[in-house]
Formats: structure tokens, sequence, C-alpha cells
């Protein structure tokens, strides 16, 4: 799912969730003060809390860019697209859901600025005057008195001293408790959230419950409850001149006038506002579930290995011992023969990185690689005959002692050709061992082989490939052109290596953080033709792992730095080149 579209539900359902928790138990008590936090408190947290990410309070250091098998001259065939004349209700559904969605965000922003547009006209054209010492702005008609911030709009002449006494008190206590933040704030919030019911609800109450405080205000301050009720009922026909304000006579006013009435509720009653704390928490825990499982598991994972590797490293290092012979009933000692773990035993149990400082390196490096498997693999005639042709990708392990192990099949075309790529790879000399922080370790490596039937365009779309086998001199292109190569006498190399070339995309990548937060990870493979000049032209991905980490591994690959061209026959030429990135959040 898209992380936007998360987060955007994630809000909605906080929003509802806490105004079911703001019915249940807040709705019919007194406490107007801590009503107005929890409000508020129940919009901040809904926006808030999809961001918050536990994985990095469970463990304490940044996601890292893993990059992983660099088979570098990889090719992968030109994969046609054609349009079908299907209609896709889905995209059409979700197109017309997201105008529909700014589309009523673009209204309600433009009303929401009318209005606060139309209270600065009339504070601009109102004539102030200080009544009992409080500056007021007269209203030109009769109209509700009405606040905005410490601006105080009423229409004097309406109303008796003992009115004004009234207004005067409600209107001061809006301005001094900064009600209109309240109000902007649910304003903004219902703009952003318009199509959820919810939202309103909440707007409504927050707007009711700064009443509720200005109202007792003007209880505590000594004015009659009755008179007061009477008066608010007599100004309940006029219309206050602005709608983003706090209004004196805001509607409805039976729920004000019940509420004025109602017994206060025991101080006792607060203490149920702390249950809104342990909500939060499991909202959060709820965004977070899966992050939460994936990194538990992660770190269960890493504690395995590392006591696996200390038993392993103790058991190398220390010679072997006799047990002691254990007796029999008779109290005769049974001799048991002593068994050594060999190192062969040992390796099975050494963890197997994919990522490490140096990578592991065959005999020649990768033009080595390339001769080797060239030379070796032949085309099956089963396979000639059936005319199956394709890309076999192969994963094993290169040992602590260079040797290939555990190779296995991951992409396969046919058994013919998969026995074929792997007999060779098993057959393969001794590598160059990789090693992390200066010690020799295990290592997974991932080698594609492309067969191919010179001559047949049919080739079926796998995913990558490290050789082209068998392929004749007469079937070859000819450089010169602006023909693209899959295999040349000279493949292009990134200034430096391999080893370079991983350190540049260690160093540069970004991790999205939309990614961070969804805990999305894998492997994006990425096809790219390297031009004449060097350049990086025309990068896709073939294998996708999502929106973001996509658009990161194309990121990375267009600001490269120019490659060290290939070369067929000594002419520079374009060649097909395909990059895995391994994404992993450690």
């Amino acid at each position: 799912m898209n992380p936007e579209l998360a987060y955007f539900l994630k809000v909605n359902a906080g929003i509802a969730l806490f105004y079911a928790f703001y019915r249940l138990f807040f709705y019919r008590d007194t406490f107007f003060a801590w009503r107005r936090t929890a409000l508020l408190c129940f919009f901040i947290l809904s926006f808030i809390y999809p961001l918050m990410n536990l994985q990095e309070w469970i463990k304490g250091h940044e996601p890292m860019v893993a990059m992983a098998d660099l088979y570098a001259s990889a090719v992968l065939p030109e994969f046609t697209i054609t349009p079908t004349d299907i209609v896709n209700w889905k995209e059409i559904f979700i197109l017309s859901s997201g105008y529909l969605y700014w589309g009523g965000v673009l209204l309600l922003l433009l009303r929401f600025f009318i209005q606060f547009i139309s209270i600065i006209r009339l504070r601009l054209h109102c004539r102030s005057e200080i009544i009992r010492g409080t500056r007021i702005y007269q209203l030109p008609q009769a109209s509700g008195p009405f606040s905005f911030f410490h601006w105080i709009f009423i229409h004097p002449t309406s109303h008796t001293n003992e009115e004004l006494d009234e207004i005067l008190t409600h209107e001061l206590a809006h301005v001094r408790q900064h009600h209109s933040v309240d109000v902007l704030f649910s304003e903004l919030a219902c703009i952003a959230c318009w199509f959820n019911p919810f939202v309103w609800l909440i707007k409504r109450e927050i707007r009711s419950n700064l009443e509720y405080l200005a109202d007792h205000r003007v209880i505590e301050s000594g004015h009659n409850y009755q008179s007061y009720q009477f008066h608010l009922l007599g100004l309940a026909h006029q219309k206050a001149a602005a709608n983003l304000s706090n209004s004196f006579n805001v509607l409805p006013l039976k729920n004000r006038i019940k509420m004025m009435n109602k017994k206060r509720t025991k101080e006792i009653g607060r203490t149920k506002y702390l249950m809104f704390l342990p909500l939060a928490a499991l909202l959060m825990i709820i965004s977070n579930i899966e992050v939460v499982a994936r990194t538990t598991k992660s770190i269960a994972k890493e504690v395995i290995e590392n006591v696996e590797q200390t038993v392993n490293e103790r058991l190398t290092e220390s010679p072997a011992t006799e047990q002691v012979p254990p007796q029999d009933k008779k109290g005769v000692k049974q001799v048991t023969p002593t068994k050594k773990q060999t190192p062969a035993q040992v390796d099975e149990k050494d963890p197997v990185f994919e990522v490490v400082e140096d990578m592991p390196d065959f005999v020649g490096g990768l033009d080595g690689l390339m001769s080797y498997l060239s030379k070796n693999i032949k085309y099956s005639e089963a396979a000639i005959k059936k005319n199956i042709q394709g890309r076999v990708i192969i994963q094993f392990i290169v040992r602590k002692d260079g040797k290939v192990s555990k190779p296995e099949v991951i992409r396969s075309v046919s058994p013919e050709l998969d026995a074929e790529a792997l007999r060779v790879v098993s057959a393969m000399p001794n590598w160059t061992p990789g090693r992390q922080k200066g010690k020799l370790v295990s290592v997974k490596y991932t080698v594609p082989i492309m067969f191919r039937i010179p001559g047949n365009k049919a080739t079926k779309p796998t995913d990558s490939s490290k050789a082209t086998i068998n392929e004749p001199q007469s079937q070859q292109k000819k450089p010169g052109d602006n023909t693209v190569f899959e295999v040349v006498e000279q493949m292009p190399t990134f200034p430096g290596g391999n080893q370079v070339m991983m350190e540049y995309i260690a160093k540069n990548m970004k991790y999205p953080s939309a990614a961070i937060k969804c805990g999305t990870q894998g492997r994006v493979i990425l096809a790219m033709v390297i031009d004449k000049e060097g350049n990086v032209t025309q990068p896709r991905i073939v294998k996708s792992v999502s929106p973001e980490l996509d658009a990161e591994a194309i990121r990375l690959v267009k600001a490269m730095p120019k490659w060290i061209p290939a070369k067929q026959r000594g002419i520079p030429v374009n060649v097909k080149y395909t990059l895995p990135i391994m994404f992993m959040m450690q």
C-alpha cells in the first residue's frame, strides 16, 4: 500500500477511535478544562501516532543500506509491453477518489480563507471603544456578539448594561483562554479529513466545550444563571457576523443551558482521563506491529548467530577433551571413544553474510568468471531440440576457505539448463573468500547465466544473465554503430571496480523514510545501458520491491559517474548491464 495512503487511513481510523472513546467516557462530565485538553490531544495524536517508529526504540541504530551480489555484467533482455483495451476500473476509482478528495480540500480551504478575510475586514471597518475597561469593536448592525483571538465584536446599543457585563465576561473568557486556537485547529483538521464524519463530530464537541468553559466563567463571576440563560434565549435569533470565531450565542443553546444546570462531577472522576494514555500507546503499537515483529525477529536471529559464532570459535580454539566415562550399575567404568569436531563441521555452523566489507572474488575477477562460464557450459542437446532458452539464476555460498557450496537454482528455465548451470557452478575453482572486519567469512553470492539459441528471438523473459553461451561469431553484432550489445570482449567497468561501486552505493544510498516506516526491504534489480561514452542511460526496474525503493535505486544509478565503456574488437560500444541492489534494515 502507498505509504501516504496508509498514513492517511491510520489518521482517520485514530480520529474515529478517539471520538468513540470520548463519547464513552468524557461526554457527560463537567471537567471542561480537562475535556478541552483531551479533545485537542485526540486530533494531535491522530496525526502523530502513524509517524512514530518503534524500531528506533527497540533497536538502537539506524537502518543500513546493504548491497549484495554485484553480478556486474548480468544482462536482461528487452521486454515489450503492449497496451490492452481492458478498462482498469481500480485505477479509475483511485484517480477519481484522489480528484474528489483534493477538490473537497480546495473548496473548504477557499471557504476558510474567505471567513478569515471577512473577520479582518470587519476589524478594519469597525470603530473601537473602551467599555468597562475592555476594548471592543462596534458591529455596524445588530448581530450576535463574538470574539476572535483578542478582538471582541459587539453591537452595544442592542444590549442592556447587565447583558453587556455578561457578554464581556463570556467573551473575555474566550480571549484569555485562547479559545480561537482550538477553533482554527479543528477547522484545519476538518479540511484535511473532510470526508470523515468523526472529524466533524469532534469539531462540534470542541466548539461546544469552549462555550461551556465561557458559560461557566460567567456563572463563577456571580451573574445570575437564570437571567443569563434567558439572555441567551433572547439572542438565539441573532446570527454571528463571522463563523470562524467564538460566538456568544452559538447553537445549540439547549445543551449549554442543560450543562449550566448540571450537577458538578465528583473530583474522583478526573482519574478516568488517565485512560487516554494506554489508548494512545495501544494505537502506536498497533500502527507499528509489523515493524515490531520484523525487528524482534531480526534481533533474535542476530542473538542466535552471535551465540553460535562464539561457540564455534571456542570449539575451534580449544583442543578436544575426553568426556568423563559414565559408570554402569556395578560401578565399572564404560569407555566411550573421544570424538573430535572437524573444521568442516564447524564451518557448517558459520553465519553466512549477504554483505561484507570485502566481497568474494573469482580468480581473474569478473572477466575470469565470464571466461570460465563461457568455456565450460555446454548447451544441452535436449534443450536445443525443444528450443528452450532463458536465464538461470544460481545462488551459492563462498566459504571461508574459498570453496563453493550449496549451489541452488533460484530462477529456473528448464531441468536441462538448470542441471547444466548447477554442474558448472559446483565445479568452480576456489574463490578469494570474503572478509568482514579483517576475518574470513562465508558469503552468499548469485550468478545469473543466459542461455540463448542464436537467431531465435522468442527468448523467455527472465531475471538476469552472466554470460551468453555458445553464440557463433556470425551471429554477433558488429561494433561501431548504435547497436546495444549484451556480451562483448571487454565489459564496461565502474571507475575503480566493483568494490568502489559497492562503496559508492553504500555512501550515497538514502533509505526512503516511507520504506522504513513500512518495514520494506528486498532486492531491486535494475537494467541499464552503458553507452560508448560511459554514461549510464535508460535505467529501468526489472525486479521491483516497492515504489520508494525502486525510485531510490533509479536515482542512485542516474547519479553515477561515467563508467569505463565496453569494447568490442577494440571499439567502444553500448552494452546492456544489470545491477541488483539489496535494501536491508538492520
